[in-house]
């Protein structure tokens, strides 16, 4: 399989492109503008994020998604921002979408935050890639801004937002409007002994109106998607010769990640979605300075998940199970090596506002959510194809009654011009259920006898207060101080037969914030942040394992240390006669970090969520953004990120020492470039960059573009918009337009065509 060039001549391109160092999304609309170094937010509707947050943040309006990114989902309007990637693997990708930032991997889900419109959308069940947050509560032609935060320097929220907060804030309506939208994509793919075309299909309608105090506003929508393989099943060379099993042709000769001969035998995992979205939202302003709000969003996915074997007998019939011989070694198939899987997942959401908006003396909030899986439920064979494809034995996944609550009362007091005070009380519950049952039929009988179950509880409830105060003409400081109680109960673990109960735990926290600015001169803004953040074990982490024979607890630890981040950043912000450009140094150092590896100090070892001594991050962030150059309607924004981060103690695992944090590139980079032709005409190239990374962490798998390697990758994409008329729209774009073959475990999506069809009243 040839690749894009490895050189460093893609990051020079990138940066070309650009013509600068780097990106922002800095333009300021309306409802945001910065003063002295925090960002207060303001606007005539209220917004969940606190009025002065004192870090650095970027922003990205609905106006801009819409004009130059191909957004199929949500998660799409973070494409461009600084220092960002979501692992989204084909269009609707439900369950594997997760968020990394500047020090945290696609690994590490539990280290950002999402939400929307104040509702919580991460999930914090568990920490890895089947943990991403909840995208398909969002559509994106209800996105009215989307505003990210690095780092955790405000004291409004927990240990999870160490990597970035995201806030999207969706839209309600000041008048009558109605929008529809129709999407199509195109993807060949080409990769092993895969030759095929995918599909996808969109469709969303939304009304809202406003009348008197009230206002309201829905959205639907319908999402078809067929996704490329992701999984591949490989057998390594067999050490001897052998006539036994059936013969065989079609297996694909590769390399692992580690740089090992080995054979792909087929591919599997490769989804066909059917999702569904619904989100209706009703306002009540019971003066211009007082909202209630209720939203509510139902999430409705079907997923057949379906494999492809390579291997022909000799009457050119696909094999997939038995015995079978590969130019004259023998190999066995197990029966789950082509994995199907039938997935029916309903999920529904609630969140009720009350907030108090005068930007008077004090204002307040009072804000509760519910996440709910109210229907969750895998059906997989443990018999092979052809039977499989009738039915047969099985197993079921039920992870119904599974969900979070939050809870948050929220105040500001502004004493004085220069003084403005938060302040709050939080709570955060987690509910995780999950238990696997037998089936004499997988496609549709009922559950039988236990296989495994793991369940449990966390919770924490946090009190804050946050000052910021302008001490002089040129000096303003923001002062906070967080202080957690976190606990974890009814922790139960269990296998067919046996169920270990786990005693309860909890752990007290504080969290300091700190940050300074001084405005150098009238273009001129320097400013410095200081946090620490304490990330708790979730539920999976701490109880999600195996019982032995013995009736002895393995592969989970319920007693983990929590996660324990200190994290500064200098920022120099320079405003520009056409746009702005920052430059950001940036530090955080992690104790506990919490990772899958081997313990070596034990025998035999044991391999499951440990604590890694000690995490060290150093990096440098440019962002330049800027609207109009050189001639009418052109608009650039392009960002470049250096990072360092070292694993510098891990007395589990010495071999992991020195060497680079999973999932972490050295080099990254994003770029646009927009033309606004017209008024009814705009054109965008974009291009990502993204240096080498690992996926171990003692750093044994170098070769990046193989399966379940992660790659470099240099990718760009086109979009153009064009607006027939006051009513009607039309775009068009090719996402990773150079078809570069890219991996992060799975592989990426190639080339895929996008078009859509718009119509606005």
């Amino acid at each position: 399989m040839k690749h894009a060039s490895r050189s460093p001549a893609a990051l020079w391109t990138l940066t070309a492109l650009a013509a600068a160092m780097s990106s922002a999304y800095a333009q300021e609309g309306p409802r945001q503008q910065r003063e002295m170094g925090t960002v207060i937010v303001t606007g005539n509707r209220p917004t969940s994020l606190p009025t002065r947050i004192p870090t650095t943040i970027e922003t990205v309006t609905g106006e801009d998604i819409a004009r130059s990114i191909n957004a199929s989902d949500a998660e799409d309007a973070l494409k461009y921002l600084p220092s960002l990637l979501v692992r989204k693997r084909y269009i609707g990708d439900y369950n594997h979408a997760v968020l990394s930032t500047r020090a945290s991997g696609t690994g590490n889900s539990a280290r950002s935050a999402v939400y929307a419109d104040g509702i919580l959308l991460s999930n914090y069940l568990g920490n890895g890639a089947s943990f991403a947050p909840r995208w398909g509560m969002v559509s994106p032609e209800e996105i009215e801004r989307v505003d990210v935060l690095y780092g955790p320097f405000s004291a409004a929220y927990g240990g999870n937002s160490v990597g970035a907060v995201v806030d999207y804030v969706t839209r309600m309506p000041s008048r009558f409007e109605a929008h529809a939208k129709l999407a199509a994509s195109y993807q060949p793919f080409k990769l092993y002994g895969t030759d095929d075309t995918y599909h996808g299909r969109q469709g969303s309608v939304s009304l809202g109106n406003r009348a008197g105090a009230w206002s309201w506003y829905l959205d639907v929508s319908r999402l078809e998607s067929e996704g490329q393989p992701l999984t591949f099943p490989t057998r390594y060379p067999a050490a001897s010769t052998s006539a036994a099993g059936t013969a065989v042709t079609g297996a694909v000769p590769g390399q692992d990640r580690m740089g090992r001969d080995w054979l792909i035998l087929g591919a599997a995992t490769q989804y066909t979605t059917t999702q569904e979205h619904l989100k209706a939202k009703l306002a009540y302003d019971f003066s211009p300075g007082l909202r209630a709000t209720y939203v509510f969003g139902l999430w409705d996915n079907d997923a057949q998940g379906r494999p492809r074997s390579y291997l022909r007998d000799a009457a050119g019939q696909p094999v997939y199970g038995g015995t079978v011989n590969i130019a004259g070694r023998a190999y066995t198939l197990a029966p789950t090596d082509f994995n199907q899987s039938n997935e029916s997942l309903r999920h529904l959401m609630h969140g009720l506002t009350l907030k108090s908006n005068t930007h008077g003396a004090f204002d307040w909030e009072l804000a509760a959510s519910l996440y709910d899986y109210d229907r969750d439920i895998l059906r997989a064979p443990t018999v092979a194809l052809p039977a499989a494809a009738g039915g047969g034995t099985g197993r079921i996944v039920d992870q119904g009654g599974t969900g979070w609550h939050t809870f948050a009362a929220k105040g500001v007091w502004r004493p004085a011009p220069a003084h403005v005070a938060e302040f709050g009380w939080q709570r955060e519950a987690y509910k995780l259920r999950s238990i696997e049952n037998a089936t004499t039929d997988w496609i549709a009988g009922s559950s039988g006898a236990r296989n495994q179950a793991f369940s449990g509880r966390t919770g924490i409830d946090a009190l804050y207060a946050q000052d910021t105060w302008k001490f002089a003409p040129r000096w303003k400081t923001v002062l906070g101080l967080r202080f957690e109680h976190w606990e974890a109960r009814e922790g139960r673990t269990s296998n067919a037969s046996t169920t270990v109960a786990h005693g309860s735990r909890s752990e007290n926290t504080l969290s300091p914030k700190a940050a300074l600015a001084f405005q150098l001169s009238d273009d001129w803004l320097l400013k410095a942040s200081l946090g620490r953040a304490v990330r708790m074990p979730t539920v999976s982490e701490l109880y999600q394992g195996g019982i032995n024979a013995a009736g002895t607890l393995i592969n989970n630890d319920p007693n983990l240390k929590p996660e324990k981040s200190w994290t500064g950043e200098l920022t120099a912000e320079r405003k520009l006669e056409t746009g702005q450009l920052r430059l950001t140094a940036f530090g955080e150092r992690t104790r506990d970090a919490l990772y899958s590896q081997t313990n070596v100090l034990v025998t035999p070892n044991v391999t499951n969520v440990q604590n890694v001594d000690r995490i060290n991050t150093k990096g440098l962030e440019a962002a330049w953004g800027a609207s109009d150059i050189g001639t009418r309607g052109l608009d650039l924004n392009a960002s470049l990120t250096w990072t360092d981060s070292k694993i510098d103690r891990n007395d589990k695992f010495p071999a992991s020492v020195g060497k680079w944090q999973p999932r972490i590139p050295e080099w990254r980079a994003a770029a646009q470039a927009t033309w606004r032709a017209s008024d009814r005409l705009a054109a965008t190239l974009a291009a990502r960059y993204s240096g080498r990374q690992y996926s171990t962490l003692d750093n044994s798998d170098p070769n990046g573009f193989a399966y379940q390697g992660a790659s470099k990758y240099f990718t760009t994409d086109l979009r153009m918009v064009y607006r027939i008329d006051s009513h009607w729209a039309v775009a068009v774009g090719i996402d990773n337009l150079n078809n570069y073959k890219y991996w992060n475990f799975h592989p990426y999506p190639q080339r895929t065509w996008v078009a859509e069809l718009k119509w606005d009243l």
